[in-house]
């Protein structure tokens, strides 16, 4: 059996097909492609119980990955994350079924990796020398990274105010770093002028097709960690929107293989109330969004103006009957701390948006009593130490212990 059913890659808007094979960008309207594999023929070789046994790596889906080859995998044991019961949060939150998709523990410390890992995988199978990308932190950490062990040259561009520890994991890696005073659609400017006169693989979100691959296992683990019943409502934290894009591309996959029910949950977008172009197209019914002006959040890697796939973002929105809502950062601090003081477990500030998010919606009466809730948390919270403000008590040997 194959180790890949990739077939061909296709345009959403105009529907031109592409040879995977080349270094493929965007289509020549501008979209950003998609990957097709050859789902009829999977469908008679391959079953959920043959998954058993397999590795706990996001690589044991590896016929619905577009890499063709298994010596061109890069990997750091990326995947197969917990999905944990957050039993003490739903209750406080009226949720009965409230599940937690911990991204946290991942190599990098976020989701991030599994769009590198298959990206940089596939880079590497067609050949590519040296790749560029804008980020807010996280991705161009992991991509860096994972370029480092597939021995490929990365020029990563971030703004300023992203988190040290990004930097500091691209610097590490021996990445080219540079820093832009601005945003990551200016991050994303300078590096489109770099592809250009350098000639570089461009790795910007949905500039290349692979990225989504490595994001939409996040929901084939979802479906199998659930014995392939799906949750009614997952809530994924959207900037540029490829985790929520390839969950939804995951989920039809699986329905056309007949793993799972047609039915898909209802997937909410979440974003930040300082920058929330999703919410506001989907609040007035449009099919892509506008530029969101002076952008601002502390949830630092969901602060995207306009992303480019917006449009399959709010496809996927839509098709489900899902929603899209903002979450003010007090409330998204707020809800981290619940999060820790109640279940343990210390979330980056994106995630604790979906936790906010889903209290929200089931005080609305939007998530319904007795469904089954499913919060992505994208990444650690150690990652972003200055989202916690704390005044500390410093004793002398001899003082005794200060109780609160």
């Amino acid at each position: 059996m194959s180790f890949s059913f990739l077939s061909q890659l296709h345009c959403p808007k105009c529907h031109e097909t592409y040879n995977p094979d080349v270094i493929q960008q965007l289509c020549t309207c501008g979209s950003p492609l998609l990957v097709d594999y050859d789902l009829a023929s999977l469908k008679t070789q391959l079953k959920p119980a043959d998954l058993v046994g397999r590795p706990s790596n996001l690589w044991r889906y590896h016929e619905l990955l577009p890499v063709k080859s298994p010596e061109h995998v890069v990997s750091l044991g990326e995947g197969m994350t917990p999905l944990l019961p957050m039993s003490r949060l739903g209750k406080d939150m009226g949720i009965e079924h409230l599940w937690m998709k911990d991204e946290g523990i991942i190599p990098t410390g976020s989701f991030k990796a599994r769009g590198a890992a298959v990206g940089v995988s596939k880079a590497k199978e067609l050949g590519v020398e040296e790749l560029a990308m804008p980020t807010n932190g996280n991705a161009g950490a992991a991509w860096s990274l994972y370029a480092a062990r597939a021995g490929i040259r990365a020029s990563i561009v971030m703004p300023v105010g992203a988190p040290l520890i990004t930097r500091n994991e691209c610097a590490v890696s021996g990445a080219n770093l540079n820093l832009v005073n601005g945003l990551i659609s200016d991050a994303g400017k300078i590096v489109g002028h770099a592809v250009k006169a350098f000639d570089l693989f461009d790795a910007s979100t949905l500039k290349e097709p692979y990225r989504i691959e490595g994001k939409k296992t996040m929901g084939l683990e979802i479906a199998e960690q659930l014995d392939w019943k799906l949750p009614d409502v997952i809530l994924y934290p959207t900037g540029g929107g490829v985790g929520l894009i390839g969950i939804y591309k995951a989920l039809r996959e699986l329905a056309e293989l007949g793993w799972i029910e047609d039915k898909l949950p209802r997937l909410v977008a979440v974003q930040a109330a300082g920058c929330a172009p999703i919410v506001k197209a989907w609040e007035e019914g449009k099919t892509d969004s506008e530029f969101w002006a002076d952008s601002t959040t502390v949830a630092f890697g969901i602060n995207v103006p306009k992303a480019l796939g917006d449009f399959l973002v709010l496809e996927a929105i839509y098709k489900t009957d899902g929603c899209a809502i903002a979450i003010e950062d007090d409330e998204l601090l707020e809800e981290q701390k619940k999060i820790a003081s109640m279940e343990g477990a210390f979330v980056c500030p994106e995630g604790a948006a979906t936790f906010s998010a889903a209290r929200k919606l089931r005080a609305s009466g939007w998530i319904k009593d007795g469904e089954t809730v499913v919060a992505l948390n994208t990444g650690s919270g150690i990652k972003y130490p200055e989202t916690v403000k704390v005044e500390v008590p410093i004793l002398d040997p001899q003082d005794t212990l200060q109780r609160g």
